[in-house]
């Protein structure tokens, strides 16, 4: 493997749209990466596809990149464990026929099976800003850490804390003025 001062200069010339330096990082890390993808998808040729897809969005992507925020290796990661879940979630939705945000779980991480139709969800996050509604799917009905999301769509993180905690006051206020009202009915 090469010292870190040369993956700094491979990083940089990346960021300068070198491909070679692609070419290099690619021969220094897809191994790693594949084993990453394969352990997740458990399918080889999905798991080259999704290894193909990855180095697309490293290149077109690394400006993106901070040294700040990680290393170079974890960035890639992230990218790879994303892509990976992302595809399997859509193979998901394809196989059972749940092909929109309406069917997704509210609670998939703990097993509930309470579904954001079912308790009207759907349309109050429908009123939202797009940008809102695009945090909050990531967020709440993916998994995603807030760090993630910052990375996955590109925007700073504080943006996307802001999006979070704007949306979810909305949310909150409109579930508030629905219960006063469902109290106000029952009295």
């Amino acid at each position: 493997m090469a010292k870190e001062t040369n993956i700094g200069e491979l990083i940089v010339q990346l960021q300068d749209g070198n491909e070679a330096a692609l070419s290099q990082l690619y021969d220094l890390y897809s191994g790693s990466l594949y084993g990453l993808i394969l352990k997740i998808v458990n399918d080889d040729g999905l798991a080259q596809d999704i290894l193909q897809d990855c180095f697309v969005k490293i290149w077109k992507k690394a400006n993106s990149y901070s040294s700040s925020k990680g290393s170079f290796f974890t960035w890639m990661l992230n990218i790879c464990r994303n892509k990976s879940i992302d595809e399997l979630r859509k193979i998901e939705r394809v196989r059972t026929g749940k092909d929109n945000l309406k069917q997704e779980n509210v609670y998939a991480s703990t097993g509930t099976e309470t579904n954001i139709s079912a308790i009207g969800l759907e349309d109050h996050i429908a009123k939202l800003t797009e940008d809102q509604q695009i945090i909050l799917k990531y967020i709440y009905f993916k998994g995603y850490t807030q760090q993630e999301v910052s990375d996955e769509l590109g925007i700073p993180l504080g943006t996307v804390k802001t999006r979070a905690r704007s949306a979810v006051q909305e949310l909150r206020e409109i579930f508030v003025s629905i219960l006063l009202l469902w109290i106000a009915k029952s009295i």
